[in-house]
């Protein structure tokens, strides 16, 4: 008790020397760790023990190709127009998705005003000209390679915890994804942010590049506080059922894993499918719509509920 009595003392006394910062209504300070240590260029990529110091959850992460910093020895000191991409990198949709992921992993452009960890974080900024490399020709003249490196300002590590190859449309190879960052903040403190969103590649001669990337972020209070749209089941039954008038018996939800699947016969007689992923803050996504033809087929559909309130 004497021992740590004596330990807060030592703490407030601390505070009292420096200009107070207050949060949440207390003194603050970072936590500390002793003396900054910069990353060995031969460091190792973090192995799966480390990963309890990474994550919140023991959710599997699928980003892990790149195993270790070897990989990165010949792109070392070379911008991006001087990084040839491996062929072998990009010879299949799924290879070109986990390796770009699984470059980016150990990726960070922490900031002054985003700022996490106690030195050098992973491979600093080392992988960002590789990576940008994964687009396409049309991307590059929409993204400089400034704007490209700007775009992960305070973002000081990556997991690719979802991923999901959903049905090509004219050329597009489209992917649904989940991603899972740390990011750092003005109180030096780093933060979970978790975003959803679609990948869509191009075959480009032989190989499959990169040409979009859309991500929307995920929002942790909205939905245990408001609305309904974040629920699959209530989003069925009210903007399909409701307002668009299309269902006669919805089924109960089936779920498998993330993977939720409502079934419902419709007004017209017909069965229709919906499914949705379920995110990391429990919300469900709607990624894809069928109707079975009068073969028995199930068959790609899309109907706009807002357009059932227009009308």
């Amino acid at each position: 008790m004497e021992y740590f009595r004596k330990w807060i003392n030592r703490t407030f006394n601390h505070f009292s020397r420096k200009k107070l910062t207050l949060v949440m209504g207390a003194q603050y300070a970072p936590q500390t760790f002793g003396q900054s240590v910069e990353r060995n260029q031969t460091t190792l990529i973090r192995t799966r023990d480390a990963e309890k110091y990474f994550r919140p959850s023991t959710l599997p992460i699928k980003n892990t190709l790149v195993k270790n910093s070897q990989f990165f020895e010949p792109y070392y000191e070379k911008n991006h127009k001087e990084i040839k991409l491996p062929a072998a990198l990009t010879l299949t949709p799924d290879e070109t998705v986990l390796n770009y992921f699984s470059i980016l992993r150990e990726a960070e452009n922490l900031t002054e005003k985003q700022m996490g960890g106690c030195g050098t974080v992973g491979m600093a900024k080392m992988p960002y000209p590789i990576a940008y490399k994964f687009f396409t020709k049309d991307y590059h003249k929409r993204v400089t390679y400034h704007e490209y490196l700007q775009s992960f300002a305070g973002i000081g590590h990556l997991n690719l915890i979802k991923v999901n190859r959903l049905p090509d449309e004219k050329g597009i190879i489209p992917y649904f994804i989940e991603l899972e960052t740390i990011e750092g903040s003005s109180k030096g403190v780093t933060y979970f942010a978790y975003y959803y969103g679609y990948v869509q590649l191009k075959k480009v001669q032989k190989l499959y590049k990169i040409d979009q990337i859309k991500l929307y972020g995920e929002d942790f209070l909205c939905a245990p506080y408001h609305l309904w749209q974040h629920d699959a089941e209530a989003v069925v039954g009210i903007m399909y059922g409701e307002w668009c008038q299309l269902i006669k018996k919805q089924l109960p939800a089936k779920q498998d894993g993330y993977v939720k699947t409502i079934d419902f016969i419709g007004t017209d007689g017909a069965d229709y499918r919906f499914i949705f992923y379920q995110l990391t803050n429990d919300t469900d996504v709607i990624i894809s719509q069928y109707k079975k033809n009068t073969e028995g087929i199930w068959e790609s559909i899309k109907i706009d509920p807002f357009k059932c309130i227009k009308n």
